[in-house]
């Protein structure tokens, strides 16, 4: 009976080294169901300071083939808690984009995995003009501290007429767009070049530049020329009353 029981012992051995997934189970309570050692849940990861964030290009195509929305930009969360801020910055490597594409409306989502961030962004399409009239944002990061509890931060902006572009052109801005989309959550979108609907060839069209830019061009030469003028004025002037001056000794 002994040689039996031995015997059957090592036929359970063999068993276990030869078939995958089978595993010898004992009398110990401790022993665990095998599980799948490779797979993780991420978790974005906060940061105390900010840092710019990576640009990504994301397309979207339509079921024809042809692109629908085109957009390249980097993409920072920003987390306002109990007067502390903190940063996550989207890693374009890691994000899936997903979507749909119709006749005057169109989505383009991103996302990271097992849902640690997403950022969804819809756009209409409005006789000759597009824009984006809905923004969704989503993080679920890991604790900032030991004892901190775990967290998600969602954001929505609706019925808004966000980056208001021509229709077949692409709105640019390499100013920071930042977009309050709760009481805690932020996202930031910079820099930011977008199209939708209408792109031939799948490229840009011309583009809309956005007025924070165009007020950080402008305004210096405005100011440039607003300071020669002055001083060519003075100048002017100094010469003008020099030379009357002048011909008021003569008379004399």
């Amino acid at each position: 009976m002994a040689l039996r029981a031995l015997a059957g012992g090592w036929c359970l051995v063999l068993l276990a080294a030869t078939i995958p997934g089978v595993h010898p189970q004992g009398n110990d309570s401790s022993v665990q169901p095998a599980t799948d050692s490779g797979a993780q849940i991420y978790r974005p990861v906060l940061q105390p300071s900010e840092a710019t964030p990576p640009t990504g290009t994301y397309t979207l195509k339509s079921l024809a083939g042809t692109t629908c929305i085109k957009a390249t930009m980097g993409v920072e969360f920003v987390v306002n808690e109990k007067r502390k801020t903190w940063y996550f910055n989207l890693d374009p490597s890691r994000v899936k984009s997903s979507g749909y594409c119709g006749k005057e409306a169109a989505v383009l989502s991103l996302t990271l995995p097992d849902n640690g961030a997403s950022l969804q962004l819809t756009f209409r399409k409005e006789k000759k003009i597009f824009y984006i009239t809905k923004l969704t944002a989503h993080l679920f990061p890991l604790p900032v501290c030991q004892k901190c509890a775990n967290k998600s931060y969602s954001g929505l902006l609706d019925n808004d007429k966000l980056f208001q572009t021509a229709n077949g052109h692409s709105f640019t801005c390499k100013s920071e767009n930042l977009l309050l989309m709760s009481s805690e959550l932020s996202v930031k979108l910079v820099p930011l070049k977008m199209q939708a609907f209408t792109l031939p060839n799948g490229h840009f069209g011309k583009e809309l530049e956005c007025w924070a830019d165009f007020n950080k061009r402008v305004i210096p030469i405005v100011i440039g020329a607003t300071v020669v003028c002055l001083i060519l004025i003075a100048v002017l002037t100094y010469l003008f009353i020099k030379d009357r001056r002048r011909q008021g000794y003569e008379r004399i």
